[in-house]
């Protein structure tokens, strides 16, 4: 099997450019320390909602180069099958495509609450989004389970760090779904429950970052595995 890998003019390779699963994961964990600062900010009033907005806005672009790696490296989109139409598209390739649609409209909230000035502004351009990506963070937590059942033929694993991480993942869609709904921005600009709404982001934010946390040791070792392992003759 061929990896592709990100080169320079010089033909050099680039390793930052290398997409890993590390590397994925440290970017959901910076973006969710920088959402979980953000909505502290704004829960216990220690800055302006400009410093939320900018700490979510900052956090965003890492949940989107993690969730542009993480596609990248769930493989390909479809894979063959003995019935229906003879493919079908893998489970941990929507998982990860669809959390990278809802990374992108969450750049899209955020970049939007730098600057919006008008209520309409912010239904169009802050909440719809918002809502938008919290539901493909949703879908692309159920398919997180169908795609661990196909690879474990289970969805009860206490044992396994992946189990868990598949949970802790689905608590922090719930959570920020929940904060969805206490963002809807109502006629007077004001939000249906900003309490509701931090709170959501928040503890949406420490659970995704985890998830992300948990898998760090595991593939710690197995990398250690790998560079002990004689190479394949």
């Amino acid at each position: 099997m061929t990896r592709s890998r990100a080169v320079s003019a010089t033909g050099r390779a680039l390793p930052i450019l290398v997409p890993t699963l590390t590397k994925q994961s440290w970017s959901f964990m910076v973006g969710s320390t920088l959402f979980a600062v953000g909505a502290a900010v704004a829960i216990w009033d220690l800055g302006s909602s400009n410093l939320t907005n900018m700490l979510c806005f900052i956090g965003a672009w890492f949940f989107t180069a993690a969730g542009l790696m993480q596609t990248i490296l769930s493989g390909a989109a479809t894979t063959e099958v003995d019935y229906g139409p003879g493919r079908m598209f893998r489970a941990v390739w929507l998982a990860a495509a669809i959390q990278s649609v809802g990374t992108i409209l969450f750049n899209v909230s955020t970049s939007a609450a730098l600057s919006a000035q008008t209520v309409q502004a912010d239904e169009r351009l802050v909440w719809n989004p918002d809502a938008g990506g919290s539901v493909a963070f949703l879908i692309s937590a159920a398919f997180v389970y169908v795609a661990y059942y196909r690879e474990r033929s289970t969805l009860w694993e206490p044992g396994q760090s992946g189990w868990w991480s598949a949970h802790i993942n689905m608590v922090g869609c719930i959570a920020f779904g929940v904060s969805a709904v206490g963002a809807f921005v109502l006629s007077d600009g004001s939000l249906e429950n900003a309490t509701v709404a931090n709170w959501g982001t928040f503890i949406g934010a420490i659970c995704f970052f985890s998830a992300s946390a948990i898998a760090l040791p595991q593939l710690s070792w197995n990398h250690r595995e790998t560079e002990a392992a004689p190479a394949a003759s």
